[in-house]
């Protein structure tokens, strides 16, 4: 057997075949199914999205109009799950209750009939309907208020900034929230959808496979990146405090949060897209002062860095527009997941085409035949 090169973080090496979206990382091009996302975010809604993703192709009319119709008379929770809820500790992450939210509706449907496309459809109707839901949930419960139900009369984006307010939003900010879902997605085989590969290629569940995707994408390097943008420009304060912290951060090697992608090496295409989402929304509702320290950092960034293909990713200017629609910062992952459990369930259904379980190999670099020293010797 020959031994391939290893490469740190897998990068570069292919683990799947998948026709569900595309990244050019040198010309800032991400497509799903084959459409620029300039055109989705444009044209299409984050409900017919998902569904492109998933089926691989874009509904007619009436198959819209029908997943639309399940996904909204499915949105409540069961109440043992509210009740489950109610019992997370007041300051827990909510990225840790809705992973385990996530896994308990894997009780509630437990049958895994993963050779049944009725089981697959409801399997991912509930997902899609049931996460904002228990987003939204655990941001009122843990203020010690129930949660607010859903109502069947508001679209996807709609309904969920009502579920956190009880006050139905403004067009405007429920139609720039939907772009934003939109745009999170997918994005290939990054690390949740990874995790969400591996977890699907065992036949498990697939409420399980979303929970597996849920604890990666917690983490800072991957959807809690958006969150430590936020931190990283109260730090900074003003403007003219932009160019001594980048220039501190590069003497340093440290990262800087927002900047920088694997794949992308030039500005990320939804980067651009919701910094012009940002910009509507403070025509609206006024100036956010940290838009303008954003802005600084991306010019110094590109000064400083531009030579190495730094530029801002898909976290940098997102948790900018999440602010300024009300969402709390540690709820900026939980939204990213509402919108990514649609790529999850896109590569889960693929990887069951033709399925077989992730087992890849190792460089050992330990010892051989070594000793076994009793407890007295050692």
């Amino acid at each position: 057997m020959t031994v391939c090169e290893y490469r740190a973080g897998l990068e570069g090496i292919p683990a799947t075949q998948s026709s569900i979206s595309f990244v050019d990382g040198q010309r800032g091009i991400l497509e799903y199914r084959g459409i620029p996302i300039e055109k989705l975010a444009e044209y299409s809604n984050f409900i017919e999205t998902a569904y492109l993703l998933i089926w691989g192709e874009l509904p007619k009319k009436d198959e819209l109009e029908l997943f639309e119709h399940e996904i909204t008379h499915h949105r409540r929770l069961k109440y043992r799950i509210r009740d489950m809820m109610k019992c997370f500790p007041e300051g827990g992450h909510p990225m840790d209750a809705l992973q385990a939210c996530a896994a308990a509706l894997g009780l509630f449907y437990s049958r895994r009939a993963l050779d049944d496309p009725t089981y697959i459809r409801a399997a991912v109707v509930r997902l899609l309907a049931k996460i904002p839901t228990m987003v939204a949930a655990f941001q009122l419960m843990r203020k010690g208020n129930d949660p607010v139900q859903p109502r069947d009369d508001l679209g996807y984006s709609a309904n969920f900034l009502y579920m956190l307010t009880e006050e139905e939003p403004d067009p405007l900010a429920a139609h720039i929230f939907d772009v934003c879902l939109t745009l999170h997605a997918e994005h290939t085989i990054n690390a949740s959808t990874f995790s969400a590969m591996v977890t699907a290629s065992t036949l498990t569940d697939p409420y399980a496979v979303v929970a597996s995707a849920v604890g990666t994408l917690a983490g800072p390097l991957h959807g809690g990146a958006n969150e430590e943008v936020i931190f990283m420009l109260e730090e900074i304060g003003s403007v003219e405090n932009v160019r001594p912290y980048i220039e501190h951060c590069i003497e340093k090697k440290q990262k800087i949060m927002g900047f920088g992608h694997r794949v992308y090496k030039v500005k990320d295409p939804r980067a651009t897209i919701l910094q012009d989402l940002a910009q509507q929304l403070f025509v609206k509702y006024g100036e956010d002062k940290f838009y303008e320290i954003a802005v600084e950092m991306e010019q110094v960034v590109h000064e400083l860095l531009g030579h190495k293909g730094i530029y801002p990713n898909v976290d940098f200017y997102s948790g900018l527009v999440y602010r300024k629609l009300g969402i709390p910062t540690d709820l900026f992952t939980p939204v990213f997941a509402i919108s990514r459990t649609a790529g999850w369930l896109a590569h889960w259904k693929e990887q069951l085409n033709e399925n077989r379980i992730f087992r890849p190999t190792q460089i050992y670099t330990g010892t051989h035949a070594a000793a076994y020293i009793p407890i007295q010797d050692r």
